[in-house]
């Protein structure tokens, strides 16, 4: 019986990737808990899936890499034990050459676990060994979990845990995450003592090194950073890592230390050809090939309809007619599903409900300018939020996590990426784009494991250009289904070629170059319907609960500004701007200022506008809006300034003046390409 105490995000410094400063510390409370587990793994074991099995959190998984450098800390109970969980950003490898290989190091290092499960892909087990041999390099005390045994079945793999649990001196239980096989055996095993690793052992010219290294580190030092032990700092200083070279300078007698690492590096290299920080990393990958070669059986399998589909989707062709495909699919479901949910929502509420309001409100406050301004907020602005929330953002949520789990985000990102090699941005930049399809706020956190502030600057640019689900919902709700969704399309496609536009110029803008795309591909996967429900849920939760108070207390501003007449004297300042330029209503512009506290709450207020004028009926927004109006001033909400919670995160991220360019920057491309529109479509 699981049961969980709590669960908390700790963010790393932002900052560490240009100024050098060591990430945030993160305390698990170990006082307070009898064990503590640390989950590791690359981006795509089902790591997440595993702290959400053992602590009930609510972190979202998906089925591509570098989601988050963010350390999840929950707490559960096992067996009367009360646990510490710590979910490790996922990686590829450990070091310094990005926030998430920085973070995952330091966090180990400074708070050792009792126990590290590291968590292998049983269908690429070659490929997750070399995190796994880094860690036990580290002498940290671990336990493996072989996840995805199913799929690796299915692919016609079979793994000999008894073999490698030998071979890597560790404990090896067999899991299936999402479904929570094998965790129980996972959870016994965890939790009792286990010491550091001796079985891993590389080459003797590399041995030869590490033991007269360590013996020097016995002899000349009496603690070592991080308490590390003497073959752990012996192996972190022949790769020669940085961190660990400064740490070792400001110990009493740490120069001769150094000083034989590197007379020991000068030996090897001198007879193998190469400098032993590349030597020792080719020879972990050739351990773990060795590894993964002995403990695994591949039986031919036929191919099966879904690798056809994955190796069809990340070529040209068919991948671009089929991306093509899933994209009006995935848009011809939300702006039809999606709009019929909202017409008989809109009947219900006011057949049923908007009455009922109506006769409270009057009943308690009167018909006068109370009772009118109340009504603003109870009636016009809930049905507002629940009129685009649940039709429409709910939805694309769903669809969303569809995407994600079945792995087709990845392919994606591999058939772009020559495209976005374009517009200045790594490879894994393009991940981050996708995600900002859902939320520009995580996406932007992600922008971290870019190596270069160049990359980070030119992807959070692109993504607060990409249009969220908010934007989404409000292109849905409004445009496609009161103007029509051609009008809806040509915003996608403009909001698209802005993008393409931004990224060619601020890479012509900003000096340097984007290193090349690295990445792990999967085949596709069936997406678990429980883990795609949950997501959805928890990602529409968190918009409603966050939405929702913002609507209502939104909409009696609006009331109040709008029933004492005050409202035209914010409108006067924008009137050349929005009437004189873009041609909307004066109150429009007011509804836009308001959206920056989030971005369909513009929809929402108008909706609330239309109701309070007109009636519950959506369709009233075109008693005061032309549809083409509608679309200019959708256009301009897709592209102006994002959202309070987006210029927060780009001002922790980048800073006050990148925050304020970049914001600056869509304010002028939104009213600029909104006018222009305004000329051609009125």
């Amino acid at each position: 019986m699981l049961a969980t105490v709590s669960s908390r995000t700790i963010e790393s410094c932002p900052h560490c990737s240009r100024c050098g400063e060591q990430p945030t510390r993160y305390r698990p409370s170990q006082e307070h808990t009898d064990w503590t587990i640390a989950l590791a793994g690359n981006p795509n074991v089902g790591k997440s899936s595993l702290f959400n099995r053992l602590t009930g959190a609510h972190t979202v998984t998906a089925n591509y890499p570098g989601k988050t450098v963010a350390l999840n800390v929950g707490e559960m109970r096992w067996q009367g034990l009360r646990i510490g969980v710590v979910d490790l950003p996922g990686t590829y490898a450990l070091g310094a050459q990005s926030e998430d290989q920085r973070v995952a190091r330091q966090a180990v290092l400074e708070h050792p676990p009792n126990t590290l499960v590291a968590i292998a892909d049983a269908t690429n087990l070659e490929r997750n060994l070399y995190l796994i041999l880094q860690y036990l390099d580290l002498g940290i005390p671990l336990v493996v979990a072989l996840n995805l045994v199913d799929e690796a079945t299915r692919a016609g793999i079979t793994i000999d845990a008894t073999k490698l649990a030998r071979a890597l001196g560790v404990a090896v239980v067999p899991t299936i995450a999402t479904r929570g096989h094998g965790i129980a055996e996972l959870l016994q095993t965890a939790t009792q003592p286990h010491e550091p690793s001796n079985a891993v052992r590389y080459d003797p010219e590399i041995e030869r090194a590490i033991d007269a290294l360590a013996r020097t580190i016995r002899a000349l030092l009496t603690e070592t950073p991080y308490h590390l032990n003497p073959r752990a700092l012996a192996i972190l200083l022949l790769e020669r890592d940085a961190d660990i070279t400064r740490a070792v300078e400001q110990l009493p007698r740490g120069a001769d230390v150094l000083a034989r690492a590197r007379e020991l590096s000068a030996a090897i290299e001198a007879r193998v050809g190469e400098p032993l920080d590349l030597h020792l990393p080719r020879a972990r990958h050739a351990l773990a090939q060795a590894i993964a070669q002995e403990a695994q059986c591949q039986r031919d399998t036929c191919e099966s309809f879904a690798a056809k589909l994955w190796r069809w989707s990340i070529q040209p062709f068919p991948g671009v007619p089929i991306l093509i495909a899933v994209l009006v699919a995935l848009f011809g479901f939300l702006f039809g599903v999606g709009g019929a949910l909202a017409e008989v929502f809109a009947e219900f509420w006011s057949a049923n409900v908007s009455p009922m309001i109506q006769s409270i409100v009057a009943a308690t406050l009167g018909e006068g300018t109370l009772g009118k301004i109340a009504l603003w907020g109870l009636d016009g602005g809930i049905a507002a939020a629940l009129e685009i929330g649940l039709p429409y953002v709910l939805l694309f949520y769903a669809l969303l996590a569809l995407l994600e789990d079945s792995g087709y985000m990845n392919s994606l990102a591999f058939l772009v990426d020559a495209l976005m090699k374009r517009l200045g941005l790594h490879g894994r930049a393009v991940i981050l784009l996708l995600a900002g399809a859902g939320c520009n706020v995580p996406a932007i956190m992600g922008t971290r494991v870019l190596t270069t502030w160049r990359e980070r600057v030119i992807a959070a640019t692109l993504i607060v250009l990409t249009p969220c689900s908010a934007r989404i919902a409000v292109i849905a709700g409004g445009v496609a289904l009161l103007a029509g969704w051609h009008y809806a399309a040509a915003i996608l496609l403009i909001a698209l070629a802005v993008i393409i536009l931004s990224g060619l110029g601020l890479t012509r803008l900003l000096p340097g170059r984007s290193d090349d795309l690295v990445m792990e591909m999967f085949p596709f996967r069936v997406p678990t319907a429980y883990v795609v429900a949950r997501k959805t849920w928890f990602r529409f939760r968190e918009f409603l609960f966050t939405a929702l108070p913002i609507v209502v207390l939104g909409s009696v501003v609006m009331g109040v500004l709008y029933e004492t007449e005050i409202v035209w004297l914010f409108t006067a300042p924008l009137a050349p701007i929005v009437e004189g330029w873009l041609g909307l209503p004066a109150v429009a512009g007011l509804t836009l200022i308001f959206a920056t506290l989030r971005k369909e709450l513009a929809l929402q207020f108008l909706l609330a506008l239309a109701i309070v004028q007109y009636g519950a009926s959506g369709e009233d927004i075109l008693a005061f809006m032309s549809a083409q109006q509608l679309f200019v001033y959708a256009l301009v909400n897709t592209l102006y300034i994002p959202c309070v919670a987006t210029i927060a995160v780009l001002q922790k991220e980048l800073g006050w003046h990148a925050a304020l360019s970049i914001s600056a920057f869509t304010i002028a491309v939104a009213v600029f390409i909104g006018g222009i529109a305004r000329w051609i479509v009125m």
